[in-house]
């Protein structure tokens, strides 16, 4: 198994048809995923149950996320030769920063990278092609743009040979 933590925010109709225009086009993962933050990256070598243990005592008492994207930026992917146009929230970053510090906290904690910082995103777009990735970042900075959306639920998924498949649920805490 290669396990992930995702959250697949709830956006309004809109918003999510807008994303999903860009992701479509210029996105290799449009097929295979719907728009999410990752929260915990590849970890191949642990059991489900012990997995998915972990991320909900971990969860355990982590209010629903608000957040606000406003920005896009570029960023040079660290294991391939890509490169993302990410969307970043002003607004929910430190709380996404700190779910995904916190589900790292313990058992997971030999799969924490260290070496590549961690930038809570929505990826729209990836290519080896640097400048093309800027054009898109121009693009949606080109005029101000407010993308709300929250996060409820964590999802635990299994990624292996470009297909996901959903294996657990975690529901976070409600204000």
């Amino acid at each position: 198994m290669n396990l992930h933590v995702v959250a697949c925010p709830e956006l309004n109709a809109g918003d999510y048809e807008r994303i999903q225009e860009y992701r479509r086009r210029f996105n290799s993962l449009y097929t295979i995923i719907e728009p999410h933050f990752t929260l915990v990256f590849s970890v191949p070598d642990m059991e489900l149950a012990v997995f998915c243990d972990e991320i909900a005592k971990q969860a355990q008492g982590i209010e629903v996320i608000n957040f606000c994207l406003r920005c896009a930026t570029i960023n040079k992917d660290a294991i391939s030769c890509n490169y993302d146009a990410f969307l970043v929230p002003d607004e929910g970053n430190s709380r996404i920063l700190r779910l995904h510090d916190r589900l790292y906290s313990s058992t997971l904690e030999r799969h924490h990278r260290l070496d590549i910082p961690y930038v809570p995103h929505i990826s729209i777009a990836n290519s080896p092609d640097a400048v093309a990735i800027k054009r898109i970042v121009d693009e949606w900075n080109s005029q101000p743009f407010e993308i709300q959306g929250r996060i409820s639920t964590l999802d635990i998924i299994n990624y292996e040979n470009r297909v996901v498949t959903t294996t657990g649920r975690v529901n976070l805490a409600l204000r």
